[in-house]
């Protein structure tokens, strides 16, 4: 879904100009995010300056690029409905994050994995159009930014990075290490390829307690299915067998207590676990989307986790 161009980027708006860019790259295979993270520019380049000429312009093409966009994706549910739009960006941007966290703790070190994290990062800011951040995203932003400029040095200085959180204790980053170190990132960092290998060892969860689709940690523009160009035909590809979880037998004939009394909270973490049971279906991961299910199930029925 390409979008209409915009006018040169006042200076200004410097601090928006990579989740412009972030948008505009996922804009045909995530539009999605890709309308969100044009949200959040539009909101913060209004606080940043909405007075001057060039700004005034730019925004006003901005909002025309908003308005074209929230038109052609207007009967999905995660542009009319904030509680699906949050999960939907909140999910990618831990695939990303997972991706290259991956790659960092096996000692894979590249341009991909360095993008991804970096992307991660953005599109946590990203989710700041739905609210206040959560704690969990505070630091896994912190973390990403830190992870893609230490690599990045690393790897430009012809040094070998620590993998996981090791030299992180005690550093002190702020948003202008983000401009020193990540200044160069987005026109050095090619786009990430869907050749790129699905790491085996993937985590089973992410850093919120809700299970992600192991699939989901790949780049996201990694093909979830087998590829038509692979030779083998439809009626030879047999079901790889899976472990699926017993079923809570408590669920079976759950029933919600009269003075249970459920929090906006617990319908939103309620919802994620219905879209997080969604996204891994489309994987085929019925372990996860069956423990998702439960959980969801639980929390409705009895107000606890």
């Amino acid at each position: 879904m390409a979008a209409a161009a915009l006018p040169a980027l006042p200076p200004q708006f410097k601090s928006i100009q990579h989740h412009l860019r972030t948008g505009q790259e996922l804009d045909k295979r995530e539009p999605v995010v890709a309308y969100y993270c044009r949200l959040y520019a539009m909101q913060t380049g209004m606080k940043l300056d909405s007075k001057t000429p060039e700004c005034r312009k730019f925004l006003s093409k901005l909002m025309d690029q908003l308005e074209t966009m929230k038109k052609q994706l207007g009967d999905n549910e995660a542009i009319t409905q904030e509680i699906v739009g949050c999960a939907h960006v909140e999910n990618y941007a831990l695939k990303m994050f997972l991706y290259a966290d991956n790659e960092d703790r096996a000692g894979r070190f590249h341009k991909n994995m360095i993008k991804s994290f970096y992307t991660a990062s953005l599109l946590i800011d990203v989710l700041t159009v739905f609210g206040e951040l959560t704690e969990e995203n505070v630091q896994h932003r912190k973390y990403s930014r830190w992870k893609a400029a230490y690599i990045h040095n690393c790897l430009r200085n012809g040094e070998t990075p620590q993998p996981g959180p090791i030299g992180m204790e005690g550093e002190d980053y702020d948003d202008d290490d983000r401009e020193v170190g990540l200044s160069v990132l987005p026109g050095q960092v090619s786009q990430l390829s869907t050749s790129t290998a699905e790491p085996s060892d993937m985590p089973t969860s992410n850093y919120t307690g809700i299970h992600i689709p192991p699939g989901a940690h790949a780049p996201a523009n990694t093909p979830a299915e087998i590829p038509h160009s692979t030779g083998v035909a439809n009626n030879t590809i047999q079901p790889t067998p899976q472990n699926i979880p017993a079923v809570d037998p408590s669920l079976y004939n759950a029933q919600s207590a009269g003075e249970i009394r459920l929090t906006p909270e617990d319908f939103a973490r309620a919802q994620k676990y219905c879209k997080y049971a969604g996204s891994a279906l489309q994987y085929e991961d019925v372990s996860t989307a069956v423990q998702n299910l439960q959980k969801a199930l639980k929390l409705l029925t009895t107000g606890r986790e």
